[in-house]
């Protein structure tokens, strides 16, 4: 899969010294298209953000399966037509942290109810569907308002979803 974004602190004006050893995650993440052409974005009503379906890869999962579980878990839909996108990997040096978001298209088959984690009810998490350049325009108007972990996750979101926009779908 290609890299399309590999973020920093420096692409926010800022430098940190490299940690010796780095937490890391892999993740997936999906632009998930309705039978309009609509697209999920979860919305944080705690916290007046939006990102995009997915999350982590669990010990033993290949990116297939955790990526249908996340759709399942956090938007509630089935999906079919999963085809590779792309990789976004960050560097969070203040916090050692090391991401690399494995990322996808697909499009759903059957809404469901979404099966969200405590912490995800409690951010109040509810899914949003959007024409894709409202989607990008919403986030962009975001970056405002968040703090540091939320620039990287801005700067991952809209690359994925411009990425998807110069293929015209």
């Amino acid at each position: 899969m290609k890299i399309l974004k590999t973020i920093t602190h420096a692409d926010f004006g800022e430098t940190h010294p490299k940690p010796e050893k780095y937490i890391e995650r892999q993740a997936v993440r999906a632009i998930v298209f309705d039978e309009v052409g609509k697209i999920a974005l979860l919305y944080s009503q705690k916290n007046s953000f939006h990102k995009m379906p997915g999350g982590g890869v669990e010990e033993g999962e290949d990116f297939e399966t955790a990526l249908r579980r996340e759709l399942i878990e956090e938007i509630g839909c089935v999906v079919e037509d999963i085809q590779e996108l792309g990789i976004i990997e960050e560097f969070r040096d203040k916090f050692s942290f090391h991401q690399i978001s494995y990322c996808y298209t697909a499009k759903v088959i059957e809404k469901g109810t979404p099966q969200l984690e405590e912490y995800e009810i409690e951010e109040g998490f509810i899914t949003r569907w959007y024409e894709l350049a409202d989607a990008i325009a919403t986030i962009e108007l975001e970056g405002k308002t968040l703090n540091e972990k939320g620039k990287f996750m801005q700067m991952r979101e809209l690359t994925i979803l411009r990425e998807v926009s110069s293929l015209k779908f």
